[in-house]
């Protein structure tokens, strides 16, 4: 049983970075841009993470043909936009999985592994020692 393009209502992914996990659905319907029940200027006031959180929309050029809402929780608001960005490319390529090659040339797809490393005991910070004296 195929279901069509009309029968979903909406692309479901999950995105993280860091300690941020985005829970991203895309419908195909053009709309407006939510996160947390807020719309994306007033959740990322900086355009900086506007751009990059809707970096995957302006490399399909399709910015106007979906609307989105998104649940993320954890992390800063940096680590939040990189997020929004990893979960809109994965529910873009439920939606259509021609976008794959283009989003992972852009590094879209691919999770930031990087985050803080652990404090180490006997350390101040995860490398930082204390002071060393001779005497």
């Amino acid at each position: 049983m195929t279901t069509s393009a009309k029968a979903i209502k909406y692309y479901e992914a999950v995105g993280r970075r860091k300690t941020s996990t985005a829970r991203v659905r895309i419908y195909n319907a053009k709309g407006d841009f939510t996160v947390n029940s807020k719309p994306i200027s007033q959740y990322f006031p900086l355009p900086k993470h506007q751009r990059i959180a809707l970096e995957p929309l302006e490399a399909i050029r399709e910015k106007s043909h979906f609307s989105l809402s998104a649940l993320i929780k954890g992390g800063g608001i940096a680590s939040q936009s990189e997020a929004l960005r990893h979960g809109i490319s994965r529910a873009l390529l439920e939606y259509d999985p021609e976008y794959r090659k283009k989003l992972k040339k852009l590094g879209f797809l691919k999770r930031d592994p990087r985050a803080k490393e652990r404090r180490k005991f006997g350390l101040k910070k995860a490398r930082k020692a204390p002071q060393w004296s001779k005497r």
